[in-house]
């Protein structure tokens, strides 16, 4: 599933690409993605994209009278294209524009969305409960600690809740953490202010330095312009289980947890 960093550098691709551009046509080839797309999506048309925003995992593209909400779900991608592009499979949903550019979301396993806001309301909640952005100024120090008081969660499940702090996913979750020295599997309510505190800056360094590359290549993901990520060439023990640690050359180890992978240093990790 495409990362917080991934969706940053896809709405910095695509921004370039639709600001100021008036929607001439919307098409809807698949309604049945995550939740059916709306018939108001058809409301876009003749109105100009004002901004490109990104909340969490989802994309924001916001208009006078509403905001059109993206996500890539498992799989998805969105490309901007030329409009007479033919279509490819799984092709689900164009944004045509008035540059006679396309914004085209293609999602194989269809867990993305396509939502429209009317007015900016989030009838449906999927933003109102969402924690702080981790790389805002509501993400400092303290935060972290006082809200895992009494936890009895694991760290990683924790960092994870996407109601304690946005998009820190499964990948650099593990980086995070292994830098702070913090075994994925601690209870969070144990940690200390002071490791806390360390997190929290680690949380921001990794995820800057995933944007700033480009995002991390997974089979599922490439840019807007195509191109994969490189942050992957960089990842110290997400996808290295049985390999050695580069600090100590100890063997990382692999738990799962919440049917997702944890990879870890006995020896750093403590």
């Amino acid at each position: 599933m495409p990362e917080l960093p991934e969706v940053e550098v896809c709405r910095q691709g695509i921004k370039p690409h639709v600001m100021d551009q008036t929607v001439s046509k919307v098409i809807v080839r698949n309604a049945k993605l995550r939740w059916p797309i709306p018939e108001t999506v058809q409301h876009m048309v003749d109105h100009r994209v004002e901004s490109v925003d990104r909340r969490s995992k989802y994309l924001m593209l916001k208009f006078d009278h509403g905001t059109l909400l993206l996500h890539l779900g498992m799989s998805g991608t969105i490309r901007v294209i030329d409009a007479k592009t033919p279509v490819a499979k799984h092709d689900h949903f164009d944004l045509v524009l008035s540059n006679n550019k396309a914004l085209r979301l293609n999602d194989p396993r269809r867990f993305g969305a396509v939502l429209w806001f009317a007015n900016h309301v989030d009838e449906q909640g999927l933003l109102s409960k969402l924690g702080p952005e981790p790389l805002s100024e509501n993400f400092s120090y303290g935060y972290l600690y006082e809200k895992a008081k009494n936890r009895k969660v694991p760290i990683k499940t924790f960092l994870m809740n996407n109601h304690v702090v946005v998009g820190v996913g499964n990948i650099y979750a593990n980086e995070a953490l292994f830098k702070a020295g913090v075994r994925p599997t601690t209870l969070s309510g144990k940690i200390s202010k002071k490791k806390f505190d360390q997190l929290t800056d680690i949380i921001k360094e990794v995820l800057a330095a995933a944007i700033k590359q480009g995002g991390t290549t997974l089979k599922d993901f490439t840019q807007a312009d195509g191109r994969p990520g490189y942050f992957a060439q960089q990842l110290l023990v997400y996808g290295r289980a049985g390999e050695e640690c580069f600090n100590c050359k100890s063997i990382l180890e692999e738990v799962r947890q919440s049917n997702r992978s944890s990879v870890f240093c006995p020896t750093c990790q403590q």
